[in-house]
């Protein structure tokens, strides 16, 4: 081969890998992001990646598009080594025609997806783009169907991961609204169906992009967000991280590593951290840091819904999600967005074989008419369909109250649990003790020579009597009474115990959760 030929190659692969040249470049350093291959980059081990489709180009002729030149089609697709494993990624370029998605771009996507759900990998989309090029109308538009659909067929198969590094507008946003997780990064990333100067000449509404779906927006307000970083580096290294806890399919289990912690580590101090007031709160992540490995808990949508805690870790090596009630925020209360919350999460771990462990101290469901009337009824019977759905192995531990209907959602025996422990403070029961005692004792306390006195009482006999572990030990509810400091213990038995659970349900198309 003549070197002349080799040479051609070469500056086209150099032009390729410059996107939109090197003002653009700059222009998006200066805008605080990093390039498309820079991020690939960060994402994958050290020389692992390998581009695809470098020399795609568009086909549109109009508007001028016959002499507008836009390498690579303004996204960057291939696939590498993350921490050793396979990993297919894309990653949309901002210097080319602001990473607009055209015909020929949305097809390298779907080829990288169609790759990754062949070879069983995870795919990783890395957004940053102003939405559809405009300039090829409908084959734009077909362009984003052929994604949803790809993502949808591959749901549940392979793990899905959208970042969100700069804009992400109109018909771009359902792409990532369909993966399993979405990060976005602080100040430079927004979401939104409608830009802030639509919704101004609509509704009359002036909202600056930032607040309308910024990162911290979709975080707290939306829940369609499920992480925040502090720049493109950090939003990668983030990535890298869940991916650790996940199979690279549905059809593996969740890699285990050696963390070095004991398995049988005692923890004194849990003994203690209940207060004798059983309504005064404490941080149940507190807990949940002192029982798994190295106390590193990554904890998915920190800042929505807050009254339940959700996230990853690992329980002697074993990745597990862990989803708890946080006394701190509304009492650990049940509500809409908790629902919501926990349920799509427990079935991203029953999809990718990630075990459940769940902590309980829940009160009640959050009453009120907004509550009501926002369907509190329908959203809380979608965490009773995706526990009863899951067939992970589930271990519930119950750490104080656990009340009525909101108890059975968060996964009591007769709702799938494998295992379920109590602490000695723990207070099973129908209700709480004094609402209880009102019905029960309402004669009693009404004759009583002092009402009050009387009802203080009824209540104290009430909450001996039921509300504590051992009524629903005596029947079987809860397969143990065991001492917190020992909780770490039993876990990492449980655990191992039901490595080899098998759970078989009737054949079915899918079933009709309560959406």
């Amino acid at each position: 081969m003549s070197l002349e030929k080799l040479e051609v190659l070469r500056e086209k692969r150099k032009k390729i890998e410059l996107g939109g040249g090197e003002k653009r470049i700059q222009k998006q350093h200066k805008s605080g992001k990093l390039t498309a291959r820079e991020r690939l980059n960060i994402l994958f081990d050290e020389a692992s990646f390998v581009e695809l489709d470098a020399f795609v180009k568009h086909r549109c002729t109009n508007f001028g598009m016959d002499k507008v030149d836009a390498p690579g089609e303004g996204v960057v697709t291939g696939y590498g080594k993350v921490d050793g494993r396979l990993v297919y990624a894309f990653a949309q370029d901002f210097t080319v025609l602001g990473g607009s998605l055209g015909e020929m771009h949305a097809k390298k996507i779907e080829k990288v997806v169609d790759l990754a759900l062949k070879m069983g990998a995870p795919i990783i989309g890395l957004n940053d783009s102003g939405g559809a090029r405009i300039q090829e109308g409908v084959d734009a538009l077909s362009g984003y169907g052929r994604v949803f659909y790809k993502n949808t067929i591959a749901s549940g198969v392979i793990p899905q991961i959208s970042a969100i590094m700069g804009p992400c507008a109109g018909g771009a946003v359902y792409s990532p609204a369909l993966t399993d997780f979405i990060f976005m990064v602080d100040k430079t990333s927004q979401m939104f169906i409608t830009g802030p100067q639509v919704i101004k000449t609509v509704t009359g509404e002036d909202v600056s992009a930032e607040r309308l779906g910024g990162a911290m927006t979709h975080n707290t307000t939306s829940g369609v967000a499920h992480f925040i970083s502090s720049n493109d580096e950090q939003c990668v290294l983030d990535i890298r991280k869940l991916l650790s806890f996940l199979p690279s399919n549905n059809m593996e289990k969740t890699p285990v590593l050696e963390t070095g912690d004991d398995p049988n580590r005692i923890i004194d101090n849990l003994n203690f951290i209940i207060p004798e007031n059983s309504n005064k709160p404490y941080d149940m992540k507190k807990i949940i840091r002192y029982v798994v490995d190295n106390e590193d808990f990554f904890e998915v949508q920190p800042y929505f819904a807050q009254n339940i805690i959700t996230g990853f870790a690992r329980i002697n090596g074993e990745s597990v999600g862990i989803i708890g009630n946080q006394p701190t925020y509304m009492a650990g209360c049940l509500d809409i967005n908790a629902a919501d919350k926990a349920s799509r999460f427990i079935r991203i771990c029953d999809a990718f074989n990630v075990p459940i462990l769940n902590f309980v101290d829940v009160p009640g469901f959050l009453p009120g008419i907004a509550q009501e009337y926002g369907g509190i009824i329908r959203h809380g019977a979608k965490m009773l369909y995706a526990y009863s759905e899951a067939t992970v192995p589930k271990v519930t531990i119950i750490v104080r109250k656990a009340y009525g209907g909101s108890y059975l959602a968060m996964c009591s025996k007769d709702m799938g649990a494998d295992l379920v422990y109590a602490w000695p403070s723990a207070e099973i029961a129908v209700m709480g003790p004094e609402g209880a005692a009102n019905i029960i004792f309402r004669k009693e306390i009404k004759e009583a020579d002092n009402p009050q006195e009387g009802r203080q009482m009824k209540i104290k006999e009430y909450k001996d009597e039921f509300a504590t572990p051992y009524k629903a030990a005596e029947r079987g509810f809860v397969d143990d009474v065991i001492e917190p400091s020992l909780t770490r213990i039993r876990l990492c038995d449980a655990f191992d115990v039901l490595r080899s659970k098998r759970e078989n349900r009737p054949p079915k198309k899918h079933g009709n959760i309560p959406l």
